[in-house]
Parts: structure tokens; C-alpha cells; sequence
């Protein structure tokens, strides 16, 4: 297992479907929190279910086509971050986030980002990685904009959530805009 420092009592690490139990109860406490952004805040409801998000990750990975990590602070999984999803031969990915309260104001999801564009940029040779947010999720853009990615455009009343049809903004950064981590 590897761990990467986001802070002196945070890091970032795999998230797997060997760990469902701790993911269910981080979804738990953070389900309220998550639920008017994230689907699978309300897709994971029972211990099978989150081990079937946690697996659906891991065969993106296996298929290198997405990927999940973890951000635990003070030895709790309190967020994560993930590449949504992850296209090589394109070179282009997605990136996604969310965390608990307990999680927020501590810039763990703004390290977080940099790591995974560092990697898709570095490691992995991508020419773009996307960020897609509600358009009133204004936590969710100003990372994009603390990463320095630019406003694409929104796409509007382009997916129904719980009843509503939200407006998504697209944000991108490109690998010879990229400063690094």
C-alpha cells in the first residue's frame, strides 16, 4: 500500500473494495453533505452497494479507464478524489472529488487534485483533464479555479439530480498549462 502526504495528519491512498465497510461509513456521515452533488452518495446506501461502487472503480482501473482514491485525515477516510473517468488513448480524463464536512477547509481536495493532475499530465502523458461541477456547487468550482483550469463553457439543465435538472459547468486544464504539483 503507498500513502501520499496532503498534510501533516492527512493522505491520500487507495480506495478499494476491500475497504467498503469504512467507505459505507464515511458515506454515512457525509451522505446529507454529498447527496445534492455526488450519486453515488445515494447509490450507496448498505455494505454491498458501496463494495459495488468501490469494485466498479476498481475495474476502471483494471481497465485503465478510471480510478479511485481516498483522502483520510487523523486515520479517517473523511473524502476522496478519482479520475471519473480516464481515456489513454485520447488523452483526455475527469476529474472528480467530494468530502465530509469534517474534511473541508483544510485544502485536502485541492492537494488531492494536484496530485492526480501531476499524474495524468506527468506520469500518464494526458493533453486535458476536465473538471464537470453544478453550476451552484461554488466549493467544487473554486478548486477548478485554485488549480488554474478555465471556464469551457455550461452545459445547461443538462442532468436531473434528485428531482432537479442542474446546469453543469465544464472546466479543463491542459498539460502545457500545467505548473505542477
Amino acid at each position: 500500500m503507498f500513502a501520499i502526504p496532503l498534510a501533516d495528519d492527512a493522505e491520500l491512498r487507495p480506495l478499494e473494495p476491500w475497504q467498503a465497510a469504512e467507505f459505507l461509513a464515511h458515506i454515512d456521515r457525509a451522505r446529507a453533505h454529498l447527496d445534492p452533488w455526488i450519486p453515488f452518495a445515494r447509490r450507496s446506501t448498505d455494505l454491498e452497494s458501496a463494495r459495488a461502487t468501490l469494485q466498479r472503480y476498481a475495474d476502471l482501473q483494471a481497465a485503465d479507464s478510471g480510478r479511485i482514491v481516498g483522502i483520510w485525515r487523523q486515520g479517517r477516510l473523511v473524502g476522496g478524489a478519482m479520475f471519473v473517468s480516464f481515456k489513454a488513448d485520447s488523452g483526455v480524463g475527469e476529474i472528480g472529488v467530494w468530502t465530509e464536512p469534517d474534511g473541508e477547509g483544510h485544502g485536502l481536495v485541492t492537494a488531492a487534485v494536484r496530485i492526480l493532475l501531476d499524474w495524468g499530465f506527468r506520469t500518464r502523458g494526458l493533453a486535458r483533464i476536465e473538471w464537470w461541477n453544478s453550476a451552484v456547487n461554488t466549493r467544487s468550482r473554486a478548486v477548478a479555479q485554485r488549480v488554474g483550469m478555465t471556464r469551457d463553457g455550461v452545459l445547461r439543465k443538462y442532468y436531473p439530480h434528485n428531482g432537479v435538472r442542474h446546469d453543469k459547468e465544464i472546466w479543463s486544464l491542459l498539460a502545457e498549462e500545467w505548473q505542477g504539483a
